[in-house]
């Protein structure tokens, strides 16, 4: 009985149920994806934010001068091989700015989304030249006839390469290649792109020291030194050349070049050296039409052989290697996640299409990641995707407009071409400390 009249003994506590915490994403854009060592240093704004718009005008009509230079430079090549006169230069690289714009906006509204310039690739140059020499020996009338064959060629044997990059792409296989991809393969891919632009650099400043040579230094001073010296009497100043210090280079130099034209430096040296210095020389103000739409077939019905469009197929598959690795850069260099495998199919498929409306649109070339406009990038210190996006806005109006657009594609070649040497460096360094991986 006294062990009935004990108290009962106090309930055990229950312990509260256990409440998962929802997961916190990270905001859009504002890159948590990667450790902040791992991220471009001093990025003032990333993949998804926006500068004002007089910046954003500012840096688009820049990216578009770097492109143009690339541009020019391509069709200087591979135009006068194919027969073509300065006015059917003019043409093609209306036709490659035109296309550059529409490849752009593909890329970047539905492709990776990030912020890359569409141009046209120097992978090109090599089938485009072997079309054009086996149509030397031909009989034709005039030397237009013979570039008008060689581009409808040349169109054709694009337009059939074209399906291989969408076959790729849209199918998935690059994607699941692309899984392979680790840092030991991305590091030295991006390297070599961005070497390219010492090919394309070194040897056109040579061709005009006393142009290329002072771009040259001009850039290298005003970015990197003349900021820190002005540090200590306006923050605006500062900012101004840190942000266009390109865009007061090429200014300048392309000045003092039309001076040294106008003084009559360059009228007894060679005709080789009076090309590349003076500013005069390349005729397309004097040759570009006014205004002209580039359509479909504008060179006429394209030509189809089997073994033109056998090699372009080679530099399809240089490009689509160029992009892949261009596309890790610009990931870097905007604070942006690097691009998954089905985004890198996605893209590459879009860059099929987009090889195939250049061969429809009568573009000799197709087009890859402008690897200068990447480096411009981290020049500038801008990712934002609006920028590219407004720069495809510079590159249609040029490129229907003619005569705006020679003015400044007259701008002497050594001054592009000092511009890439400066931009492959921001290019490659981003890429030695790599540890991204593809899901």
């Amino acid at each position: 009985m006294g062990e009935m009249n004990q108290p009962p003994p106090p309930p055990v506590a229950v312990p509260p149920p256990m409440v998962m915490q929802p997961m916190m994403h990270p905001p859009v854009g504002v890159g948590a994806v990667h450790p902040p060592h791992e991220q471009f240093h001093h990025l003032a704004y990333c993949v998804h934010s926006n500068p004002s718009w007089v910046q954003v005008a500012a840096l688009a009509f820049l990216h578009y001068l770097v492109m143009l230079g690339s541009t020019v430079m391509l069709a200087s090549t591979i135009v006068p091989a194919m027969g073509g006169t300065p006015g059917d230069k003019a043409r093609v690289i209306q036709s490659f700015l035109f296309m550059s714009g529409i490849n752009t906006l593909l890329q970047t509204l539905i492709g990776t989304r990030l912020p890359t310039v569409m141009n046209a690739s120097f992978a090109f140059v090599v089938p485009v030249l072997s079309i054009a020499r086996d149509f030397e020996r031909n009989d034709f009338v005039s030397s237009h006839q013979r570039f008008t064959h060689t581009m409808r060629a040349t169109q054709g044997a694009l337009i059939v390469a074209s399906i291989l990059n969408m076959i790729l792409g849209f199918s998935t296989i690059w994607g699941a290649y692309a899984k392979k991809f680790s840092p030991v393969i991305m590091t030295p891919v991006v390297c070599v792109v961005g070497l390219g632009l010492f090919a394309l650099g070194f040897p056109q400043v040579g061709k005009c020291v006393e142009i290329g040579l002072p771009m040259l230094i001009l850039a290298v001073v005003v970015q990197q030194y003349v900021p820190h010296y002005f540090h200590h009497y306006h923050e605006r100043i500062t900012f101004l050349f840190e942000r266009y210090s390109l865009l007061l280079c090429i200014g300048i130099v392309w000045a003092f070049a039309a001076i040294l034209t106008a003084a009559g430096a360059y009228n007894h040296v060679s005709l080789k050296t009076q090309q590349h210095c003076r500013t005069d020389k390349s005729y397309l103000m004097s040759s570009a039409p006014w205004i002209k739409i580039p359509y479909p077939f504008q060179w006429g019905t394209p030509i189809f052989t089997a073994g033109h469009s056998f090699g372009m197929m080679g530099a399809v598959l240089v490009s689509a290697f160029e992009s892949t690795g261009a596309h890790f850069a610009t990931s870097r260099l905007a604070g942006a996640t690097p691009p998954p495998a089905s985004v890198l199919s996605r893209s590459i498929g879009l860059q099929g299409i987009g090889m195939f409306l250049e061969g429809i649109f009568g573009a000799p070339a197709g087009s890859s990641v402008s690897v200068e406009n990447i480096g411009l990038l981290g020049l500038t210190k801008v990712g934002s995707r609006r920028v590219i996006q407004i720069s495809t806005g510079f590159m249609i109006f040029f490129s229907i407009f003619g005569k705006f657009g020679a003015f400044f594609a007259s701008i002497p070649l050594p001054i592009f071409a000092a511009i890439f040497c400066i931009l492959f460096g921001i290019v490659g360094e981003p890429e030695f400390s790599f540890s991204g991986s593809l899901h």
